[in-house]
């Protein structure tokens, strides 16, 4: 009897030790949350698929969150509101640097998971309103993004390489969503929207109307990367909305950020599940999710846990 007893409480203890360790992993987190965009974004539907993969795969339950997209998320991790977020890299380093929309106020508790995918800037219109390059916006309604979107600083970028600023434009503050809409009505004449392609809200667009994405010359790419060396030269396909060519334009990219109090075992679970499962990605960007492009781009801290992953399979 106390060869079993003992054989019964070893077992026990076992079992305890083995619990104890995956409460570790995940340490007091039962339940994160991913901070997306809009709903008709990338962002958003992208997530949801991320939030199966970690909440599988992980262990860890995860929900997808509508969001303001990129500055607001990172303003949401700073609050504790969320544990990861979508973001484009600029804003990345923006929030970190205290530059731009966070001057004055630099969040220092975040750091990047990796990157996903290049997020092309898209000047939208219709082809109803004439409108064929960037000159043709002067006094035009066009909506620059969400507040506290990264859209926003990507209009008033790209304006500024094309001579205007956004008083040379009746600016509007909508979210992809709103600007579809918008357009669709002829409340608008054009939107600017950062966002993998297809965007979810250009196709809904190009359902009931002729989508024009107004093209950024070669030359003036050129300038904004000499100034924004974030920014890389991007060419949307032919066929994408219907267009029968194709438009260059400039993309930033997308990338996951979370905050630096995660457990380093946690995170390595989290970028494990997602850069070990891209099969599962149903959305054409998952195609660029690679775990050797992963670092490309980022300019802000990496997790420790995200850097010894990267670390095991890059080497």
């Amino acid at each position: 009897m106390k060869k079993k007893k003992v054989g019964f409480l070893a077992a026990l203890g076992l079992s305890a030790t083995l619990l104890l360790g995956a409460c570790n992993s995940g340490g007091d987190y039962e339940f994160i949350s991913i901070v997306t965009g809009g709903t008709t974004g990338t962002y958003y539907s992208l997530g949801g698929t991320l939030a199966n993969i970690i909440s599988e795969e992980a262990g860890v339950e995860t929900t997808a969150e509508v969001s303001q997209a990129s500055a607001a998320n990172m303003t949401a991790l700073k609050d504790g509101k969320a544990e990861i977020a979508f973001v484009q890299t600029d804003i990345a380093y923006y929030a970190t640097a205290g530059e731009l929309m966070f001057e004055g106020d630099a969040i220092d508790s975040i750091a990047a998971i990796g990157a996903l995918y290049p997020e092309t800037i898209q000047l939208v219109t219709t082809a109803d309103t004439g409108i064929a390059s960037y000159e043709d916006l002067k006094g035009k309604k066009v909506s620059v993004g969400a507040p506290g979107s990264g859209t926003f600083a990507n209009a008033e970028q790209l304006l500024e390489i094309h001579g205007m600023t956004m008083e040379d434009i009746d600016a509007q503050n909508l979210d992809f969503g709103e600007s579809q809409e918008s357009l669709q009505s002829g409340q608008i004449d054009a939107a600017f929207i950062t966002s993998g392609t297809p965007t979810g809200a250009v196709e809904s667009l190009n359902a009931t109307t002729e989508v024009v994405i107004v093209p950024v010359e070669d030359s003036k790419a050129d300038e904004l990367i000499e100034k924004y060396p974030y920014y890389a030269k991007e060419t949307i396909p032919a066929g994408t909305y219907g267009m029968a060519g194709e438009v260059p334009t400039v993309s930033v990219l997308a990338m996951l950020a979370v905050t630096k109090d995660l457990p380093e075992d946690l995170v390595y679970d989290i970028t494990k599940a997602i850069y070990e499962n891209t099969d599962q990605i149903q959305h054409p960007k998952g195609a660029f999710i690679k775990a050797e492009t992963a670092l490309d781009g980022i300019d802000i801290d990496v997790h420790p846990g995200a850097q010894k992953y990267f670390d095991e399979v890059n080497k």
